[in-house]
C-alpha cells in the first residue's frame, strides 16, 4: 500500500503530519506500521475509546503504548460518548469517532487521517447495503477518500494485514464485538459471506467489491450533476416544483437531499423514506400546504408552486 499511502499524504516535502486511526486490530496496526515506514512527515497515532466495553480505558492505554513502540511521532487517545438516538449503536459510534478524529486533525493542522478499512470491510459493507435495500450511495461501498479521511487499504485483504503483523511480530487485539452475532456486520462476516462463498463458489466478495467500484463511478457523476444544479438554489425561496420536475429523478432526488442537508438534516439520519416523501411532494397538486417533518427538526413545506426547507428555530 506504499503508493496509496504516499498519494494520500499530500505533496512531498510537506511537514504537515498524517494521522492514523488505530484500534489495536491487525488492519489499523499494519496501516500504522506502513505509514511510519514510508511517510516523509510526522505520523501521529490516534486511538478512540468509545466506552462501550468493560476495560475499554485500559485497552486504549495499551494501544497508545503499542503505537509508541511502532515509532510514531506522537500518540493521542480520545474518549467519546456514544448516544444512539435511534440510529443504532454502530452508526452512533462511527459518527462520534469521525467527529473526534476530525477535531484532532484540525488541532494538529493535518489534512489527512488514514483509516484501516480493508477489501473485506468493503465487501461486507456492500452486502450489508444490499440486505437493507439501500440505494446506490450505500451499494457503492466505502469511499477511498472523503473530507480529511483516506482509506489506502481497500485493495488489501484482512488476511494480508494479519500476515503483515505476523511478519513484523506485532500482536493485535481482536475486538469481541466483531465476533458477536448480535451485530449484523458480525453475522455478515462470519456466517453470510462464508456461506455465499461456499455455496456459490469463491469470488463472491471480489464481485461485490467490483460492483461497488462500478456503482461509485455512476454515483459520483450523478452527484456532480446535482451539485451543479444546486449552484443557483436559494434556501429561502426553496424549489419551484415546475422547474425541478423536468430533471431526471436520479438528479432531482439528489437535489432534494442536498437541500435537506443544507437546512440542517443530519446525513446519517436522512433515509430513503424521507427522500421518497419529498419526491411525492414535487408532484402533489392537492391538499396543500403539506408539511413533512425531517430529521434534525427540519420541516419541508410544499405550498403553491414551491417546496421549501425550514431549519429548526426558523419561522416559515
Amino acid at each position: 500500500a506504499e503508493g496509496s499511502l504516499r498519494s494520500a499524504e499530500g505533496s512531498p516535502g510537506s511537514a504537515m503530519p498524517v494521522l492514523v486511526a488505530c484500534s489495536g486490530g491487525a488492519d489499523s496496526l499494519a496501516l500504522l506500521a506502513a505509514a511510519v515506514s514510508v511517510a516523509d512527515r510526522p505520523v501521529i497515532g490516534v486511538t478512540v475509546d468509545h466506552g462501550l466495553q468493560a476495560g475499554s480505558e485500559a485497552r486504549a492505554e495499551s494501544v497508545v503504548a503499542q503505537m509508541a513502540r511502532l515509532g510514531v511521532s506522537e500518540t493521542v487517545s480520545a474518549r467519546v460518548k456514544v448516544e444512539p438516538g435511534g440510529r443504532g449503536m454502530e452508526a452512533a459510534a462511527r459518527e462520534a469517532r469521525y467527529a473526534v478524529l476530525t477535531e484532532i486533525a484540525a488541532q494538529f493542522n493535518s489534512e489527512v487521517v488514514l483509516l484501516g478499512h480493508t477489501f473485506d470491510d468493503q465487501a461486507e459493507t456492500v452486502l450489508l447495503g444490499l440486505t437493507r435495500g439501500s440505494g446506490g450511495r450505500s451499494l457503492s461501498g466505502m469511499r477511498a477518500s472523503f473530507e480529511v479521511f483516506r482509506r489506502p487499504l481497500l485493495g488489501i485483504t484482512r488476511a494480508q494485514t494479519e500476515a503483515a503483523c505476523g511478519a513484523l511480530a506485532i500482536e493485535w487485539w481482536s475486538d469481541p464485538h466483531n465476533a458477536d452475532p448480535r451485530f449484523t456486520r458480525s453475522r455478515i462476516r462470519h456466517t453470510v459471506l462464508p456461506t455465499l462463498e461456499r455455496e456459490l463458489g469463491p469470488g463472491v466478495a471480489r464481485a461485490l467489491v467490483r460492483t461497488a467500484g462500478q456503482l461509485a463511478i455512476d454515483v459520483a457523476a450523478l452527484d456532480a450533476m446535482a451539485a451543479e444544479r444546486m449552484l443557483t438554489y436559494d434556501p429561502i425561496a426553496g424549489f419551484e416544483v415546475r422547474q425541478i420536475d423536468t430533471e431526471s429523478m436520479a438528479v432531482r432526488m439528489r437535489m432534494l437531499r442536498l437541500a435537506a442537508l443544507d437546512a440542517g438534516c443530519p446525513s446519517g439520519e436522512l433515509f430513503a423514506t424521507h427522500l421518497d416523501a419529498l419526491e411525492r411532494q414535487v408532484w402533489n397538486r392537492t391538499h396543500l400546504p403539506k408539511m413533512i417533518q425531517l430529521p434534525g427538526h427540519v420541516t419541508a413545506i410544499r405550498s403553491g408552486e414551491s417546496l421549501r426547507f425550514i431549519p429548526a428555530g426558523s419561522e416559515s
